[in-house]
């Protein structure tokens, strides 16, 4: 798989995401979802993250909608249910960019 790299707006607006304790457990959640009413392979409904997280929908959907934005979760629309899943590829930039920007040679 391909990483490529963010642009500056993109890691700011992901930063900003992660910068939310309830984000990151969305996050942890999503990458390991508990078995739940309509949690499918490799996705969970919203209504599985208000049961995790002991929160409302709108709190949920704002959540969700940082992250979304953030390019950091993937969100699909089927009938009534929103399905959510991680975007890998873009967990992966944000861990290459810190990897570089900790491993950058001193000139």
């Amino acid at each position: 798989m391909t990483v490529h790299p963010p642009s500056e707006e993109a890691l700011a607006q992901a930063f900003k995401a992660l910068a939310d304790e309830v984000r990151l457990r969305i996050l942890a959640f999503l990458r390991n979802p508990e078995p739940s009413c309509c949690r499918l392979p490799g996705e969970v409904c919203a209504c599985d993250l208000e049961a995790y997280l002991h929160l409302s929908q709108p709190t949920v959907s704002h959540h969700m909608a940082r992250l979304v934005q953030a390019g950091l979760v993937r969100a699909e629309k089927r009938g009534r249910h929103v399905f959510y899943r991680l975007n890998p590829e873009s967990v992966l930039a944000l861990a290459q960019y810190l990897k570089d920007l900790a491993l950058k040679e001193e000139p």
